[in-house]
């Protein structure tokens, strides 16, 4: 059977380049948070299949990678469905896996618990440009806050972290509340067992606009009268105060204290018409849209039931997740390059090199490297321009010549 030498389909190898990018903008994300009290820790990246279908991640549930059981628990000749073949799953996002983690680490963490996470998901998708099967998601998360501290504090770091990985761009903030999208519906009179339907159409609005939200609204079946006042409230024209007195003081609080605190530019809107796909979400929503980058560039919200799946109490918990590989995508694309305050320079010598030369380059090349500088050792090639120009685009601005017999700058 012949290897084959190209990743599996939809998942990449990465460069030195992209990883050097990589590393920058983690670096960053991680400092900022942790600067906002938040906690490293990680999850397994495979999770219990029960898990993963219990119908809290929408549509992803539709995308796991499932893994066989394994040894003597797996059975081929009695197995009469999926579920008799797969025990576990590649994780679909970092929530669900920290939802898991909290419950069975509670009693050793602090409450409330903000959590840090950054690593990888796994999602059987259609692969396009941006969007692929294994990918990064970077997630701050509060639980035990029922508070709007909770979503406060993760707007401010979060708005700060992208402002120093994307400096100078323009963002918005948009924000919601299920609670709101809940009480539009029961307004309207839209039937209880249909407003995920709904949802999904208003969704949808950005897309197709107004009228084409209204026109599928008719097309699958609801009445004009339910929706021209759904359409009515979207508008502005009902009091959300009539709607959801709660959720609208909500996020009043919110907006008011993330104005008057935050030290980053950018909007922060109320938008009846954002919904957010996750199953999980209970309350105030939000994303995340920058100028330059096509759909969101980060978005969450709150999840106050997911924890009481496993524990049977529920405990508030809210969330943020910066879409990582869509920013390195568009910032691969424009040609960004990571700043740097230290020299990288090549030190490359000849073929042949006596040891006691060779040794004494290396530690040239170690006195400068304990300055804080970037020094690579390696061989001369044959096509030294080519080698230089391979470097060259890796960062490297400066090069020193090693020969036997005499040293060239």
């Amino acid at each position: 059977m012949a290897l084959i030498k190209k990743p599996v389909n939809g998942m990449k190898d990465i460069l030195p380049e992209e990883m050097e990018l990589r590393d920058y903008l983690m670096n960053i994300i991680k400092t900022t948070y942790k600067g906002f009290g938040f906690s490293c820790m990680e999850t397994p990246c495979v999770e219990h299949i029960e898990n993963l279908l219990s119908k809290q991640g929408g549509d992803n549930e539709k995308l796991i990678f499932k893994i066989m059981k394994r040894g003597e628990k797996l059975n081929l000749e009695t197995a009469q469905s999926e579920a008799d073949l797969a025990d576990s799953g590649l994780r679909y996002d970092l929530t669900l896996p920290l939802a898991r983690y909290y419950s069975n680490n509670n009693a050793n963490l602090p409450n409330p618990f903000k959590a840090l996470q950054i690593g990888s998901v796994w999602r059987a998708d259609r692969p396009q440009k941006g969007r692929f099967r294994q990918f990064t998601q970077c997630d701050i998360d509060i639980l035990g806050e029922p508070g709007n501290i909770a979503e406060i504090e993760l707007i401010l770091a979060t708005t700060k972290a992208l402002s120093l990985i994307c400096p100078g761009k323009k963002f918005e903030v948009r924000i919601n509340d299920r609670r709101i999208l809940k009480g539009m519906a029961d307004y309207a009179g839209f039937p209880e067992d249909s407003t995920d339907t709904v949802f999904v159409i208003l969704d949808k609005m950005d897309k197709i606009g107004e009228e084409g939200v209204k026109s599928e609204l008719l097309e699958a079946g609801f009445s004009q009268d339910s929706i021209d006042k759904y359409m009515n409230c979207v508008a502005g024209n009902v009091s959300l105060n009539e709607i959801a007195p709660e959720a609208a003081q909500s996020i009043s609080e919110i907006k008011d204290a993330v104005n008057a605190c935050r030290k980053v530019d950018f909007d922060l809107l109320y938008d009846p018409t954002l919904v957010r796909g996750m199953g999980y979400y209970t309350g105030t929503i939000f994303e995340v849209s920058m100028e330059g980058f096509g759909g969101s560039v980060a978005g969450g919200g709150r999840y106050d039931k997911m924890i009481g799946r496993f524990t049977g109490q529920d405990t508030p918990a809210c969330g943020f997740s910066i879409g990582f590989e869509r920013i390195i995508t568009i910032l691969m694309d424009a040609g960004f390059k990571v700043p740097t305050s230290h020299a990288k320079t090549a030190y490359l010598y000849e073929k042949g090199m006596a040891a006691d030369k060779l040794a004494s380059i290396i530690r040239e090349a170690n006195d400068a490297r304990e300055k804080g500088d970037t020094v690579l050792v390696a061989k001369m090639n044959k096509n030294k321009k080519f080698q230089k120009e391979q470097l060259t685009a890796e960062g490297y601005t400066e090069f020193r010549e090693f020969y036997n017999e005499e040293m060239k700058r």
